[in-house]
């Protein structure tokens, strides 16, 4: 009877063993792959080519496209992606103020050089009073919206606010009485643009490409990159951005290889992160 109960627990505790061993080596081989939510283009896009660096570095990227801009941190923030990648730091930081979301930053990847458009008129001076501009409805950019018309010196707005953080709020002088109308969500930018509504039409970049819409030579602005705090980045759970996986990821993404296929690809619609 002795020997019979220790024979039982040697089984037991060898079940126990090849349990824990089994779950060792699952979590290992989960570990090794990396789940990252991202815009169709050019974002998917760029990870689809970083699918090979990352695969000799032992890693397995999935890519999950979303189309909008409020799902990527909302998977995020709930832990059912290791990443996102569609957003720059002003809209990361509304996100974290509005929503309490437990995110941050891993590293810069590239800028989309943001454009206005117009099947009407060549030039922001040649709008007329009265003049209807279509934006998205994202509140963190528009003292991005702003910044073609400041620079342009039809719009003033308060001392002391920086660009980035301004509001439509904050204009103080408006010389053509410009109308911003800011209703619906960057996705559908494209098609106001399409069906010629407004005067002008402000869209990302990702979602002009979408379009077969070349910023540098379809707009009449194109916002410049240099000291541009819109750079698009990896954002990861509070305290993941030094995983080892994630650390891969970033060092794929800021890879020469990878820069060498933006330059290459997106021809200056899309430019690597400086």
């Amino acid at each position: 009877m002795r020997r019979l109960r220790i024979f039982t627990l040697l089984l037991f505790a060898f079940a126990v063993i090849l349990t824990a061993c089994g779950q060792q080596k699952e979590a290992s081989k989960e570990d090794k792959k990396i789940v990252v939510a991202a815009s169709p283009a050019p974002h998917a896009e760029i990870l689809e080519e970083a699918k090979a660096l990352l695969k000799d570095k032992g890693y397995d990227l999935e890519v999950k496209v979303i189309n909008d801009y409020t799902t990527p941190n909302k998977l995020l923030d709930a832990g059912e992606i290791d990443a996102n990648f569609f957003q720059h730091t002003p809209y990361l930081e509304t996100e974290k103020k509005n929503k309490k979301y437990k995110i941050e930053s891993a590293g810069n990847v590239h800028l989309e050089p943001m454009a206005v458009y117009s099947k009407k008129h060549k030039s922001l001076k040649d709008l007329p009073d009265g003049a209807e501009v279509f934006v998205s409805n994202n509140p963190s950019e528009q003292g991005r919206f702003l910044k073609f018309f400041v620079d342009e010196g039809l719009i003033k707005i308060k001392d002391g606010v920086k660009i980035q953080d301004a509001t439509f709020d904050d204009i103080v002088e408006n010389k053509k009485d410009i109308k911003f109308n800011n209703k619906q969500a960057g996705e559908f930018l494209t098609k106001t643009y399409q069906n010629n509504e407004g005067d002008a039409v402000i869209i990302n970049s990702n979602f002009a490409i979408e379009q077969k819409l070349n910023p540098q030579k379809d707009s009449i602005a194109v916002e410049n990159s240099k000291d541009n705090p819109y750079t698009n980045l990896i954002a990861v759970q509070e305290g993941h951005k030094d995983d080892a996986k994630i650390k891969a990821l970033i060092e794929v993404l800021q890879s020469k290889d990878i820069q060498d296929f933006i330059i290459k690809k997106y021809d200056g619609v899309v430019t690597p992160a400086e």
